[in-house]
């Protein structure tokens, strides 16, 4: 039996434990800079006994953000990431940077450009509500321009003392666009089959690895599957983890679900619509949730350990270290994930509700978590606040959520 409290070597790095927070949109960043609200969110964190914190959702760059206020790692944005690295490490954690490019998943108007960039062209789901009808098939040049800022993205998160980064493939995001055919329809060399599909992708890895390999370790989110009609499948997953074990990748974390095609299958429950509809008034966002209610299966349920099958398929398949994420609510999970050849444990919404959890977890055994799944903290996260636990009421105070993390005082 792994002991889930013994150290973890990935690439460069040691982490104290097997414990890590899942990356998951925490909105708390202020005119793309991280804020105090985001580095207090952390710092709970690691002081409650996760191995390794994941920084959630930083853009590579300006045009690379969902929304308009989403930090983005600059040179602007490196003494603020850096405050957070330092208050993680002095509570003994590691710190990870999930690094992402949105492509077309654009909710806002500030695109230096007419049309968002997809793996294909053809309607735009999301701009249409803003008045961008088309998005634009990424040509060679905007893929090496891709790849470079996420070279880039990685350097500074290692300027800012960032122990990892985490290459975000899932959830409908650019590089997920590649890999699922639900958005790729290219006849070239990166569409069609799996193995082209995740021929950028894996381009975009090898990259990062070598420029930031040495000093860091390089995860990368994938896809078990889409969970939608004609999405990418588990067969898909595996060829996804063999090409970036290829190209050197120290972690795999193993996730599912797309964010507009079958948000259900992320959190594997119904998402609470009628809180988000309340947070974000008016047509756009009523004609988005309806069709998210007409669309949700009716009788899916939360179960612990839900990507559990699926994430065996890619173990059997690689030889690399992979992280399980999906549903670990109890100390006997976080066992049996680690007994059955996992190397890390990769937790979200249960560190929302209870920060120290992981401290719970090694006090006793038998410990499980109070979190029932109801993902009002998904809702929440759009709340001036940023993302906290509806139940146990532990949001950090608002008004610290627009105070850049690195400022010198809360004034």
């Amino acid at each position: 039996m792994t002991d889930p409290f013994s150290q973890l070597k990935l690439g460069p790095i040691l982490m104290p434990n097997r414990f890590i927070r899942s990356g998951a949109n925490e909105m708390m960043a202020h005119e793309c800079l991280p804020t105090r609200s985001l580095l207090n969110f952390h710092r709970r964190l690691a002081a409650g006994g996760v191995g390794m914190t994941t920084l959630a959702y930083i853009a590579v760059s300006r045009d690379g953000r969902t929304f308009a206020t989403q930090g983005v790692l600059s040179r602007e944005s490196v003494p603020h990431y850096r405050a957070i690295a330092d208050a993680v490490h002095a509570e003994g954690g590691r710190i990870s940077g999930q690094i992402t490019h949105a492509g077309s998943f654009v909710q806002h108007r500030q695109l230096s450009t007419k049309r968002a960039m997809s793996a294909s062209g053809g309607l735009d789901q999301l701009g249409m509500m803003m008045g961008r009808f088309f998005q634009r098939e990424m040509t060679a040049r905007d893929m090496a321009g891709i790849r470079d800022e996420f070279v880039e993205a990685a350097k500074l998160a290692r300027e800012a003392g960032f122990d990892a980064v985490e290459i975000h493939m899932g959830h409908g995001y650019l590089l997920n666009q590649f890999l699922s055919p639900l958005s790729n329809h290219r006849k070239d060399a990166y569409g069609g089959s799996a193995e082209n599909r995740v021929r950028f992708p894996a381009e975009v890895a090898a990259a990062v690895k070598a420029a930031v390999g040495a000093d860091m370790a390089v995860l990368a989110k994938i896809n078990l599957f889409d969970g939608a009609r004609k999405g990418a499948t588990v067969e898909d997953a595996v060829v996804t983890a063999t090409a970036l074990e290829a190209v050197g990748v120290d972690m795999l974390v193993l996730s599912g679900g797309r964010n507009i095609e079958s948000p259900w299958a992320i959190f594997h429950g119904p998402l609470p619509l009628d809180d988000m509809l309340a947070l974000q008034p008016g047509f756009k966002s009523r004609m988005q949730f309806g069709l998210l209610k007409l669309m949700t299966p009716k009788n899916i349920r939360f179960t612990e350990l839900y990507f559990l099958e699926a994430a065996r398929r890619v173990r059997a398949s690689v030889g690399c270290a992979l992280g399980y994420v999906g549903g670990v609510i109890s100390a006997q999970a976080a066992r049996q994930i680690l007994d059955e050849g996992f190397d890390a444990v990769v937790m979200a919404r249960a560190l929302v509700h209870d920060p120290a959890l992981v401290n719970h977890f090694r006090q006793d055994p038998r410990y499980r978590s109070a979190c029932d799944a109801c993902n009002r903290c998904v809702a929440a996260m759009y709340t001036p606040a940023g993302t906290h636990c509806t139940q146990t009421g532990n949001a950090i105070p608002a008004e610290w959520n627009r105070i850049p993390a690195g400022a010198k005082t809360l004034a």
